[in-house]
């Protein structure tokens, strides 16, 4: 199951960013609930605007760092399967058993 996009892998690296996520809306509804530092607007506008900007930045940044992180994988994905190279059966390249290359005459 593909969540926003991110493979499960992602998803598991992206948690680092997800949990503080968390933290930051907790606070975010617990101050909406509980004002700590009293009902003044401007106070208390600073204060949401300054936690709301941090969740959305951060939630902002884990998704680009989600897609770097996809477009990472896939790249590697498509380097290995071109460095798969597959020889015919029966024919055998590169150094036979007594260490000289294919084709070289040993001259003595």
């Amino acid at each position: 199951m593909a969540l926003f996009g991110f493979e499960k892998d992602t998803l598991l690296d992206l948690t680092v960013n997800v949990i503080p996520l968390g933290i930051i809306l907790f606070f975010i509804a617990a101050f909406a609930v509980f004002p700590a530092f009293g009902t003044d607007p401007v106070f208390s506008g600073m204060q949401f605007a300054l936690m709301v900007s941090m969740f959305l930045l951060l939630a902002v940044l884990t998704y680009y760092a989600g897609r770097a992180i996809e477009n990472a994988e896939s790249r590697q994905e498509s380097v290995e399967a071109a460095s798969a190279v597959e020889e015919p059966p029966g024919e055998v390249t590169g150094l036979d058993d007594t260490g000289v290359e294919d084709g070289e005459a040993t001259q003595e």
